[in-house]
């Protein structure tokens, strides 16, 4: 469990990474770059959008993306 919980924030962390540098980001774009399934990629959004590191920027399907909040 603790291994899990490491690669998760390992994850998160790399996704928060990909935005200094590649804006914007979408789930795809995540799912190819890091090789995770896009639903674990969306989850991983939310929760830094939760801890307001970034921005979801449209509401549905290929409109969404995301941004670092400055």
């Amino acid at each position: 469990i603790e291994r899990q919980k490491r690669e998760k924030e390992e994850d998160k962390e790399r996704i928060y990474g990909l935005l200094e540098t590649n804006t914007p980001l979408t789930n795809s774009h995540v799912e190819m770059m890091l090789g995770i399934p896009e639903s674990t990629a969306t989850r991983y959004f939310d929760e830094l959008e939760k801890e307001g590191k970034v921005r979801q920027i449209g509401t549905t399907g290929r409109d969404v993306h995301y941004e670092r909040v400055t």
